[in-house]
């Protein structure tokens, strides 16, 4: 089983938030023509027309097998949180019971999901994606990555920074804890596979003759 260091759930209640510095506070003379009522109401079209298309490059796929936009959202976040509670899942996704119950018996029948029995709690319900749960994922991924990877690179990093800074911004704290365990937990796998790397060329190198 995962554990807080590489599992993002598990991650984000354990650490304390690792908030980004502070934007600089507006002061005389500062440019606040972003915030009118026009300029917001650009960004909520920004924001439905961004959703709209980014969830399009998944839908093509989820259409050919007969499941929805619920149903990739259960999946990302089972397969960012391998064996996450359901009672987790459900307060990550906030849909109720009914809803998730009819997601998660359409997963589990077409053999993309799991259930096991917690090992402290056998009444608790542990999700993991199937080896076919996997692939799907992995293929709805590959879809909605090109997308963001094409606006990364046209933006460049400093767009994005702040992308991100928006995107928590809107967030509610729940979810910012979320995204600092995510990102606590990349980081450690980030150094883990380093050395990973660096121990398999150690052991390649050949041996020096005395």
């Amino acid at each position: 089983m995962s554990d807080t260091k590489t599992h993002p759930l598990k991650a984000a209640v354990a650490a304390k938030a690792t908030a980004l510095p502070p934007m600089p506070s507006p002061g005389a003379g500062t440019n606040l023509l972003f915030l009118r009522e026009e300029e917001i109401r650009t960004a909520q079209d920004l924001l439905f027309f961004a959703y709209r298309d980014f969830t399009n490059a998944a839908d093509v796929i989820l259409d050919e097998i007969g499941l929805g936009r619920a149903h990739h959202r259960a999946l990302h976040f089972i397969g960012r949180n391998p064996q996450i509670a359901v009672s987790d899942l459900l307060g990550l996704l906030r849909i109720t019971k009914q809803s998730l119950a009819r997601v998660l018996g359409d997963l589990v029948a077409k053999d993309y999901v799991a259930q096991t029995p917690g090992r402290a709690d056998r009444r608790q319900r542990l999700l993991v994606l199937t080896p076919q749960g996997q692939a799907l994922e992995r293929r709805l991924f590959e879809q909605q990555r090109e997308r963001l990877a094409i606006a990364y690179r046209e933006s460049g990093s400093g767009a994005v920074e702040g992308f991100r800074r928006v995107m928590r911004g809107i967030m509610d704290d729940a979810a910012r804890r979320y995204i600092d365990g995510a990102d606590s937990a990349a980081r450690v796998r980030s150094g883990a596979d380093s050395a990973a790397r660096s121990r398999s060329g150690a052991d390649a190198a050949p041996a020096r003759k005395v």
